[in-house]
């Protein structure tokens, strides 16, 4: 069971034992406009719940969609959470038509009415798209990235987008040059992780039912983590990147960020597939189940054999977060998990070593040429020469420009998952390495620290995240365990 945010309750992050009392900042915050008439609670409600309120008409779409716009314009930006940059003038009026649709059809799509809060690194027709920078400011696309899309045909509705670290770049913050700095609602003295901490931050806080992030290293799984929300990473290829900024290309992953498992699943679900105007995504065919909800078992644990990677999990961990892991561990074996303590992968350190590739000029670049005629800037050099993006990205983004290097195809260096034979490589031996022990799953810290505090960037000590599924491709998963700096991993 989630523990709640400040926006519902004062509460201590499990962190260095320090509690700030944002609840006085959150209860009085000014009056917003009166609300339609009461529809169900949305402050940790389910899709599941949702549905069932609209099939016993016990709310309306439009009652749902006008509370959680109240929720937002109540606490978002006077409590000093700061998770989103915009809301979608448009969200009402097809709630209305989404209502007219069930009465006429008594039939409710997949994602009927679900709000969803969408990182600004998605394109989003007709809504203002700008990957946290004001080098694109009020720059609006013509269409939906593809996973947006499928989503908006699923029934889902896009209520606002949230703020980001800008261009991605940063694992430990979401602050961006558009919006400023996105804090935890569990503890606002915290930084949420990056670079999906609005989304994270936002659904945390109850004012989306589910949210959408992308994540290149870390920016799923960190800010679920920091924000005790459920993020999947899914392996390189079942999901569409087409319309998303990119960070690092062959890297790249959008993804499902909610407050339960189911929810992230039914998000999944309508999200996966493939997708001619990504390549990659036909690495998925005849792959992908016809639902993914068919696995979620209360006792799905029985029997299933879970590896520990002590490799990660014992790198100078805070003592608080390696109580946690080990109580987790406990946890999993009371389900019925047989644990297998430690698994051993061979030369991890050398295949893992020196993974990354800097080809942020080169995506970019052909992402911004993508947008037509009306987007701002046209390349990353126009970007750096309008001077529009924050102190903090200065040195990495006059890097990037200046060192970027470019995938070679031909002897791929610096390829995707299912070229590049470093990554083949590495990934071969995770997998050896599973076989050989015969598990199912490892598990391991996504930070090995808590979140830092705001203001303080010596105050982040790396994560875990970018170790293994960017460069491998495989899936990983971020299950919350109730503490607000992260905890335990699956890969």
């Amino acid at each position: 069971m989630r523990t709640l945010p400040l926006l519902l309750l004062c509460c201590c992050l499990h962190t260095a034992g320090r509690c700030q009392n944002a609840a006085a900042k959150l209860t009085t915050a000014p009056t917003a406009a009166p609300a339609a008439p009461p529809t169900i609670p949305v402050v940790e409600t389910t899709i599941a719940t949702i549905h069932q309120a609209l099939e016993k008409k016990t709310c309306t779409c439009e009652g749902l969609v006008t509370e959680y716009l109240r929720r937002i314009a109540v606490y978002d930006k006077s409590s000093g959470l700061n998770a989103i940059i915009l809301t979608n003038p448009e969200a009402l009026t097809i709630a209305k038509n989404l209502d007219a649709e069930y009465a006429r059809t008594h039939q409710l799509r997949p994602l009927h009415c679900i709000p969803l809060i969408v990182k600004d690194n998605y394109n989003t027709k007709g809504l203002q798209t700008t990957a946290g920078s004001l080098a694109l400011k009020g720059f609006a696309p013509t269409t939906d990235a593809t996973l947006v899309r499928r989503l908006k045909d699923a029934g889902a509705i896009v209520l606002a987008k949230s703020n980001m670290a800008e261009w991605a770049f940063s694992a430990m913050v979401t602050i961006s040059s558009i919006a400023g700095e996105t804090h935890n609602p569990y503890n606002l003295g915290h930084t949420t992780a990056g670079s999906s901490g609005g989304t994270a931050a936002a659904v945390a806080a109850n004012l989306g039912e589910a949210g959408l992030g992308t994540d290149t290293g870390n920016s799923i799984r960190g800010p679920s983590s920091h924000n005790s929300l459920v993020g999947f990473r899914c392996t390189i290829g079942l999901l569409s990147r087409d319309g998303i900024a990119p960070l690092y290309l062959r890297n790249d992953m959008g993804g499902p960020m909610a407050r339960t498992v189911e929810d992230a699943t039914r998000l999944l679900e309508v999200m996966a597939g493939y997708d001619p105007a990504d390549p990659i995504t036909k690495y998925s065919n005849d792959k992908i189940p016809v639902n993914y909800t068919q696995y979620l078992e209360k006792k799905g644990l029985r029997g299933a054999r879970i590896g520990v990677f002590r490799t990660l999990s014992e790198r100078n961990p805070d003592p608080q977060v390696k109580a946690l892991f080990e109580k987790a561990i406990t946890d999993l074996r009371k389900a019925g998990a047989t644990i297998v303590d430690n698994v051993i992968v061979d030369n991890f350190d050398s295949l893992s070593d020196n993974q990354w590739c800097s080809v942020f000029k080169q995506d970019i670049d052909a992402y911004l040429g993508s947008l037509g005629e009306k987007a701002p800037v046209k390349n990353l050099q126009e970007v750096v020469a309008s001077a529009k993006y924050s102190a903090y990205i200065k040195d990495d983004i006059h890097e990037e420009l200046e060192k970027g290097v470019r995938t070679d195809t031909v002897n791929h260096t610096c390829d995707d998952a299912y070229n590049d034979t470093r990554r083949i490589a590495y990934r071969n031996a995770m997998v050896a390495a599973m076989d050989k022990y015969r598990v199912d799953a490892l598990i391991y810290p996504t930070w090995n620290n808590p979140p830092a505090n705001i203001g303080d960037f010596k105050g982040y000590k790396g994560d875990n995240s970018q170790i293994i599924a960017p460069h491998t491709g495989i899936l990983s998963l971020l299950y919350f365990v109730m503490f607000a700096g992260g905890l335990f991993q699956v890969g």
